[in-house]
């Protein structure tokens, strides 16, 4: 029920009670009324006929008409100050929930706004990691470049190396053959010399011998006498043995041995390269 519908009714009670009461006061005062319109007028002089009305009853019903027109006042005034207090709560309520209605509003916008800035964050770290995936991309092949590059400079490298490493093999394969054919050229030369000078010092020892021979009457043409000679540098004969065939007698060995020790000391100097300690010599007479 509304406000102005609960003070009608109200008012519509109160005018009852009031309407109640005054028709019983009214009722009262005709009671003690005389109603004789119709009687003929009698001379009855001057008697004064006076009628005793009982007010208390009047008051009592106007004391509990204003009563109620009070209670009826004070009932309005409370509802009046109830509806004002309704009013009040209702205004509050409203206040609240229009404060409610912007705060919600704020927040909606504080979370419109976090999510944008979110949804900005998120897009902001999307490119970021967009480009570093794509630096990473860029870094991982300028890598592979420089390292294909790598690997061709040290398979070029390697293959130079290959080449220079089998011209130099060959340079000293031909070094090594000419320096080889050299040696054998130097040691046929060598050889040569030293089995010329190995001749000559086996003449020359020939001959120191065959000086200091004293050839005994026994001794005949086509001597051959090995025998076994041991010297020290310088030439200096240590021992002399025959050691091995030999067609002379024991006169003619005898006689080679003493030429061989007569002298002392066979030929050296200019013979260093081909002196022996130890050597063979073949004692040879063919005849004067």
């Amino acid at each position: 029920m509304s406000f102005w519908q609960e003070f009608n009714a109200r008012l519509r009670a109160l005018s009852l009670a009031i309407g109640v009461h005054a028709l019983m006061a009214a009722m009262v005062v005709l009671g003690t009324m005389n109603w004789e319109p119709f009687r003929k007028p009698q001379n009855i002089g001057m008697t004064i006929e006076a009628v005793i009305v009982d007010t208390s009853e009047i008051k009592r019903q106007r004391e509990a008409a204003r009563q109620a027109a009070e209670m009826e006042d004070r009932r309005r005034q409370r509802n009046e100050e109830l509806e004002r207090q309704k009013q009040r709560e209702q205004e509050v309520e409203e206040k609240r929930q229009i404060k409610l209605q912007e705060q919600k509003k704020r927040d909606a916008r504080s979370r419109l706004q976090k999510l944008r800035m979110e949804r900005e964050r998120n897009l902001q770290d999307e490119r970021l990691k967009q480009q570093r995936e794509l630096e990473q991309i860029r870094a991982q092949r300028e890598a592979a470049e420089r390292q294909r590059k790598q690997d061709e400079d040290r398979l070029r490298q390697t293959e130079d190396r290959r080449k220079q490493e089998v011209q130099d093999q060959q340079r000293l394969q031909r070094e090594a053959m000419a320096q080889r054919q050299a040696n054998a050229e130097a040691r046929e030369f060598r050889a040569g010399q030293m089995a010329t000078k190995s001749d000559n010092y086996q003449a020359a020892i020939q001959q120191v011998v065959t000086q200091n021979w004293l050839r005994p009457p026994t001794a005949q043409p086509g001597l051959r006498c090995k025998l076994k000679i041991l010297q020290i540098p310088g030439g200096e004969v240590i021992s002399a043995a025959i050691a091995g065939q030999c067609n002379g007698d024991e006169a003619t060995r005898r006689s080679i041995l003493a030429a061989v020790e007569r002298g002392g000391a066979l030929p050296y100097r200019g013979f260093e390269d081909v002196f022996q300690r130890e050597i063979d010599f073949i004692f040879i007479y063919d005849g004067d």
